[in-house]
């Protein structure tokens, strides 16, 4: 039915274009009604959710748009395709979209800036503590580091659930941006600074430095360094390797991902932005 007041309905219809806090209220029959205040069939695991809001959890998209695509058939269960509203999926159920199988826990990216004397693990039998510590009040879901820094090294640390992400970001045949803060016990030669922006090989594997340069209006002890390899503790080695003790570390800057505004010890989600720049990576 067109509606009496036009201009109103163009009105509405701009507003559909954004995504909407409300939610649509079905009509209750009376015995619904009746339902004590506080009962909610969701709330028992074995009851399991409604379809539409498992593949919402799972990041595909809003409650309203996944009944669009359930009505579509671009959902199925253990290997069927449903099409019912108001689908109830139970945790033994195997749930897929557009053919690739979703999890309904949704997808978060937390950015660290790690401090010294916490290591780079979900746990340590030695009782040493960790970074997950340092979030450990973040969000439900369990995150998991991105790469590792040891526990003397400070800087920009990824986490996420995002397991695609993680391969991503951590396979070493990807350039990840990855710049260092370096603060040695002496001041770097020029000779030894050049030997380091050429290609070189140590312990028989070579060493690709992107960059690497004196940080301005410093002493000359203090370096900027980006490397994209991941092989463990190799900016103290090679620095080492030449004879210079790395006193700090700390990284500055992960897959363009900078420490603005994001004090030591603190941690922040990534934006909307932010995560759409890392999945084009």
């Amino acid at each position: 039915m067109t509606p009496k007041n036009s201009s109103r309905g163009r009105q509405d219809s701009k507003k559909t274009s954004f995504k909407s806090t409300k939610r649509f209220k079905p009509k209750f029959n009376k015995r619904q009604l009746a339902t004590p205040k506080g009962t909610n069939q969701e709330k028992d695991p074995s009851e399991g959710i409604r379809l539409n809001k498992y593949i919402s959890n799972a990041g595909i998209c809003s409650r309203r748009e996944a009944d669009i695509y359930i009505a579509a058939g671009n959902a199925q269960v253990n290997e069927k395709i449903v099409t019912q509203m108001g689908y109830k999926v139970k945790p033994t159920d195997v749930v897929k979209f557009d053919g690739s199988v979703i999890s309904p826990e949704k997808k978060r990216y937390l950015l660290l800036n790690k401090p010294k004397n916490y290591i780079t693990s979900t746990d340590d039998e030695r009782g040493r503590k960790t970074v997950l510590e340092l979030i450990a009040n973040a969000c439900n879901e369990r995150l998991y580091p991105v790469g590792r820094l040891d526990r003397n090294t400070t800087g920009l640390l990824l986490f996420t659930n995002d397991g695609d992400m993680i391969k991503r970001l951590t396979n070493p045949k990807n350039t990840i941006k990855k710049l260092y803060h370096v603060s040695l016990d002496k001041k770097l030669a020029l000779a030894d600074l050049q030997k380091l922006s050429d290609n070189f090989m140590f312990e028989g594997k070579r060493v690709f430095v992107d960059a690497i340069s004196y940080i301005a209006n410093e002493s000359k002890s203090e370096i900027g360094i980006q490397i994209h390899s991941g092989r463990n503790k190799i900016i103290r080695k090679i620095f080492e390797h030449l004879r210079y003790r790395v006193v700090k570390l700390d990284r500055v800057v992960f897959a363009d991902l900078t420490k603005k505004n994001l004090p030591r010890g603190r941690y922040r989600m990534l934006t909307a932005q932010e995560i759409i720049n890392l999945k084009m990576l």
